[in-house]
């Protein structure tokens, strides 16, 4: 049996009853893709994924790829195989391209919606599918070469990497040092060995398009040092024929290591060696030296993929935990004690109530988090493609939400999971019998790759919160007030938001505080700074959730009272709604408290004290 276990109704609620995605379906961009098309789509999505794509997903953790020496080459188990296979097959994938590069051309939201079932199954499959995906990069940022490079990306479904770190630059970009030599035929040399590449080799997909930052030599005005430096090339696996696709000779990019990890074994991360022996062909992406710009397009989508799926773990995680709950008979009614009371299941004790609201309620207020930042994608690219003005302000709310979607989904996804989700089993709970214990270690990855916890903090306030100038949160905030304004049935729920939302805008003061001093006579402030950014996005997490929670309480409060026949999914999402917000917002009011205590000592501190 499967370990896959969806929420197809709650990302219906969400898409059409909460944010009202279905005002875009059937028409403009979207005209073929109505609101029947779209739930049809996430059934029959959910019927692959249960019957064919999740296979093997616990198999090949115990047996992941294998790697050969001899050749530098990636062997992929069968089951994951038959699981890409079927996705591929499927041509789901299309979702995600633009009708120029054949796609279904659906807005943003039901594309997250849809993907969501694909990571919760078997999230490997979807990071091997990446070539189509990152051919829309090339074919947007293209010359008319890259257009053709893009166009056999998506029609023979070649696999595609993002290649960006390095073993002694890590997270900092900047710092890499892997050169690219022009070449008088136009192309370009590539020297160089990048370290945790995702998907760097398998053997389902006949070619491979690596996306590499690389820093250019001997070219007047361009390749200096720092990010600005970097120019993104294409470097093939195999070489191929430019007009027809077809593979040629073996390009000089190979992989030199597998890494051996704590999960998400079956996808292959790899050190990729460029040009050791053999000159590694690469094509500069439009001719033009600005790869840190062209490669954020593609860190931008899987910042957003990596909370999809910490978010699409939590909730089979979570439904996991529920349906062993269930059935799990153990001890008596904490109201009828003794040794001779009918014994009950656990659902009846009221910490695992606890656990099973905690981990309902955080599940499905991060799938809100997600949908509620794709709305704003969706009117990013309703911009795009009825070619009227851009949406700026959606822009810029959708770069705020992006560090938020990737840190917060990814903490709270982790720490859910092995504190909840797998302790609901108890001692079961941490062996392989159950799917929970490989969920944990799988998790674990997010919250470190395509930047890490950390480093989303510091993104959100330097350059989402301050280099804006606070427009985007400013908005967020005020369309937050104009609810807490509009009333509703959860009152005493609306209240907390109201004092958390305060306590986050009194954060935001105490950094600009120390931001404005670090300026002046205390450079030092600015750790402070430092010290509280990832304290920000946690808390500024904890609020947009909660209002998105309550905005979907008030909803499923309306569907009561106008009678319905889903009594208890209704009555579930009003009762979630108030457990987050009652769990949730009176910490964000402690840690403002911590914020304002908060001092640069520990930075005086020296290293051998630690």
């Amino acid at each position: 049996m499967s370990h896959y276990k969806s929420n197809v109704r709650d990302i219906e609620f969400n898409l059409f009853e909460v944010l009202g995605r279905d005002e875009l379906l059937g028409t403009g961009p979207a005209e073929d893709m109505d609101r029947d098309t779209a739930e049809t789509a996430l059934k029959e999505l959910d019927t692959l994924c249960t019957e064919k794509v999740s296979l093997g997903f616990e198999d090949d953790d115990r047996v992941p790829p294998t790697y050969d020496p001899d050749s530098k080459s990636i062997t992929v188990p069968d089951s994951t195989k038959k699981a890409f296979k079927s996705y591929m097959d499927s041509e789901w994938w299309r979702v995600e391209l633009p009708t120029e590069l054949e796609g279904l051309n659906a807005p943003p939201s039901l594309r997250w919606g849809l993907i969501e079932l694909v990571l919760a199954a078997n999230p490997a499959v979807y990071m091997y599918s990446a070539g189509p995906k990152f051919g829309q990069v090339v074919h947007r940022n293209g010359t008319e070469r890259d257009k053709k490079i893009a166009q056999h990306m998506v029609d023979r479904q070649w696999g595609a990497t993002m290649v960006l770190t390095e073993p002694d630059a890590g997270s900092d970009v900047g710092a890499g040092r892997t050169k690219a030599f022009l070449q008088e035929d136009g192309t370009w040399h590539l020297e160089g060995v990048k370290r945790f590449i995702t998907s760097g080799d398998q053997d389902m997909t006949e070619n491979i398009m690596h996306l590499v930052l690389a820093r250019p030599v001997g070219v007047e005005g361009v390749g200096g040092p720092g990010t600005k430096g970097l120019s993104l090339f294409l470097v093939p696996k195999y070489m191929f024929d430019l007009e027809t696709g077809d593979l040629k000779e073996r390009n000089g990019v190979y992989v030199t290591n597998l890494e051996k990890k704590m999960g998400l074994k079956v996808s292959s991360t790899c050190e990729v060696t460029f040009g050791d022996g053999q000159p590694a062909v690469g094509y500069l992406l439009g001719e033009s030296h600005d790869g840190i710009a062209q490669m954020f397009q593609v860190i931008e989508h899987a910042r957003m993929m990596v909370g999809t799926k910490a978010m699409a773990t939590a909730s089979t995680g979570y439904l996991n935990a529920l349906e062993y709950a269930k059935t799990r008979v153990q001890g008596a009614d904490l109201l009828t004690p003794g040794k001779d009371a009918p014994r009950v299941t656990i659902t009846h004790h009221p910490d695992v109530r606890r656990s099973l609201m905690t981990q309902k309620a955080t599940a499905e207020a991060l799938r809100m988090l997600v949908l509620y930042t794709a709305s704003f994608q969706d009117r990013v690219w309703w911009a795009e493609e009825t070619g009227a003005e851009h949406d700026t302000l959606a822009e810029k709310i959708n770069d705020l939400l992006l560090p938020v979607v990737k840190g917060y989904c990814s903490e709270k996804a982790w720490t859910l999971l092995g504190t909840e989700s797998l302790q609901t089993f108890g001692g079961s709970g941490f062996l392989q019998d159950y799917p929970l214990e490989q969920y944990v270690r799988d998790a674990k990855i997010d919250t470190l790759y395509e930047g890490t916890t950390a480093i989303q903090g510091q993104d959100l306030f330097f350059r989402k919160i301050v280099k804006d100038q606070g427009v985007a949160i400013g908005a967020v905030a005020e369309e937050i007030e104009a609810f807490l304004q509009a009333g509703g049935e959860l009152k005493a729920e609306q209240a907390l938001l109201a004092k958390a939302l305060e306590a986050v805008q009194g954060m935001l003061g105490v950094m600009f505080g120390h931001l404005q001093e670090s300026q002046g006579s205390n450079p030092k402030a600015l750790y402070t700074v430092g010290l509280n950014t990832s304290r920000l996005l946690m808390v500024l997490g904890d609020v947009v959730c909660s209002y998105l929670m309550l905005r979907a309480g008030e909803v499923a409060s309306a569907r009561l009272a106008e009678g319905t026949t889903e009594t208890d999914f209704y009555s579930g999402k009003v009762a979630a709604a108030k457990w987050f917000a009652q769990t949730h917002l009176p910490k964000v009011i402690s840690e403002l408290k911590i914020a304002q205590a908060q001092t640069p000592d520990i930075m005086e501190l020296p290293e051998s004290a630690f």
